[in-house]
């Protein structure tokens, strides 16, 4: 495996595109891994509906500068994600929000919504939490995957970057379950169960500007400057968090990555030396998640649900939400439609797709306040 990691500088995305095709040069190209007429999907990073300059997703201007040129070679540009904000559509509105939906519509991209895209249930070999996953089918049917992550520090990982973007990948209930593990270590083992199973072919970071402190929502901005290239997503998140000041085995799905053998471990920079562009950046102050005990952890993350219902006054069992429920766990009882909620995967295809608005959703009582809590941050 290449583990090349170029360093390029970036002083605003005004020069975005042009440091990309060096970062890109650097390491071998686009044509070493697409050629003409292939699916290119490239998963940016859409956690949640914040403007460009909150520097919670990946800026329009990488996104523009990549559809391009996967363009220029011929292949087909696709652009898609899933938020990470547990409500439906809210990966609709973090499309349009970060202002990447309309940069992938300019350049005439597929942009694909994994949260209406359907699922697909796989084996994971060697998996460490997951040995089965639901995975987005655009993963699936795509000829080449390309990781676009944003630079940014994590309140459970410490840092967050190429591998851990594919985290979107999995339906929300899926995310619970690997939060509720409530340790980084095993957290960092559930996201590597992910990324084993996409085995993308090359990351491109923006960390043109990235994220410090409580990242990777309620950060803050900072100026970082850079470009970051490797087909080798573990080696780049290796690179990039040294470059922001953290011990890189010290990230958990670096440490992960490395026990699977999913790379060498052993990252060759080329481009900007590492010690002309390092930022460090302030650390998270910690979540629930990383402060509490794991039990107080567990007993409250199952507490907070948030299950779609058929409103049966509503359904006409047209049978839409039926068709399109990946794990089959909607269920005809009695000449009603009924959600099987140990079969659920809480996709929320349902409510997305159904034309009469029969879908509705039940809330707890903690995931109500929690709900709220958020919106008032964001």
């Amino acid at each position: 495996m290449n583990t090349i990691v170029s360093i390029v500088r970036c002083p605003d995305y005004s020069q975005a595109k042009d440091s990309i095709i060096e970062s890109l040069d650097l390491i071998g190209g686009l044509d070493k891994i697409i050629k003409p007429g292939d699916r290119v999907l490239l998963k940016a990073n859409i956690l949640a509906a914040r403007p460009p300059e909150d520097a919670v997703t990946t800026h329009p201007a990488v996104i523009t500068a990549m559809c391009e040129l996967v363009s220029d070679i011929g292949a087909i540009p696709i652009v898609g994600d899933g938020s990470g904000i547990t409500h439906p559509g809210a990966t609709a509105e973090a499309l349009k929000m970060s202002g990447i939906k309309d940069a992938a519509q300019k350049c005439g991209a597929e942009i694909v919504n994994f949260e209406t895209a359907g699922f697909v249930e796989v084996d994971v070999p060697d998996a460490k939490q997951f040995p089965r996953l639901y995975i987005a089918k655009p993963i699936l049917e795509v000829d080449v995957i390309i990781s676009l992550p944003k630079l940014k520090t994590h309140e459970l990982m410490y840092y967050t970057g190429a591998v851990k973007n594919f985290f979107g990948a999995v339906p929300l209930k899926t995310r619970k379950q690997a939060h509720l593990l409530a340790k980084r270590d095993l957290f960092g083992e559930a996201v590597v169960d992910i990324y084993s199973i996409v085995k993308p072919h090359l990351a491109v970071m923006d960390g043109v500007v990235g994220m410090e402190g409580n990242g990777p929502a309620h950060g803050t901005p900072i100026n970082t400057g850079v470009i970051i290239a490797s087909y080798d997503c573990v080696a780049l998140d290796m690179v990039a968090s040294e470059l922001i000041g953290f011990e890189p085995m010290l990230i958990p799905t670096n440490h992960a990555a490395l026990e699977r053998k999913l790379s060498t471990g052993q990252p060759k920079i080329v481009g900007t030396p590492l010690e002309d562009v390092k930022v460090k950046f302030k650390e998270s102050t910690g979540g629930i998640t990383t402060m509490a005990p794991a039990f107080i952890t567990g007993r409250l993350g199952k507490l907070f649900t948030m299950r779609p219902h058929i409103n049966t006054e509503k359904c006409v069992l047209c049978g839409t939400c039926v068709l399109n429920c990946s794990p089959h766990a909607i269920e005809e009882i009695d000449g009603k439609l009924k959600i099987n909620d140990d079969k659920c995967i809480q996709c929320y295809c349902c409510r997305e797709l159904c034309p009469h608005n029969a879908v509705e959703i039940k809330r707890s009582m903690i995931a109500k306040i929690l709900t709220r809590m958020n919106e008032t941050r964001s």
